[in-house]
């Protein structure tokens, strides 16, 4: 009685976690048509300084090494898929010009509101490979969470 009892339950637990994963609990870490607009953090005039932008992850990252902060351009990040809040700062996503093709990683330093990213103009244009994106105000992307490798 005892075996069957316990062989229920982890039917049970797992039938549950099959359900939580494609509902989602598993969260998405990619987006596909991603609308991504540019900032003016100008991160190389202000010596990649997270406060003087007052970007959301300065709590928890302005202290990191310059190196750090300088690796990957900045974004902000409000996708649709992944983690929000101070879970994804410091996160890095590769970030790609679905018209061109073009990407670049960016690491995650600030919120946003539009649904998408808001990327350092730098990065910005450097994905922009056509021009497209600064003459519409903004491109639409492909991003996925990557190993920042540091």
């Amino acid at each position: 009685m005892q075996v069957r009892s316990v062989s229920l339950l982890v039917l049970v637990v797992s039938a549950v976690a099959v359900v939580l994963s494609a509902a989602g609990g598993g969260a998405a870490q990619q987006a596909s048509g991603v609308v991504a607009t540019y900032n003016l953090y100008n991160p190389d005039t202000i010596n990649w300084d997270l406060r003087a932008v007052s970007a959301y992850c300065s709590t928890w990252d302005a202290d990191m090494p310059l190196a750090w902060r300088r690796r990957y351009g900045w974004t902000a990040f409000c996708g649709p898929a992944g983690t929000h809040g101070e879970l994804s700062c410091g996160r890095c996503l590769l970030v790609t010009n679905t018209a061109t093709g073009a990407s670049a990683v960016a690491r995650v330093v600030d919120q946003c509101s539009n649904g998408g990213l808001d990327v350092e103009v730098a990065l910005f244009r450097q994905i922009d490979t056509d021009g497209g994106g600064m003459a519409n105000g903004h491109l639409v992307i492909d991003y996925e969470f990557v190993d920042s490798q540091d």
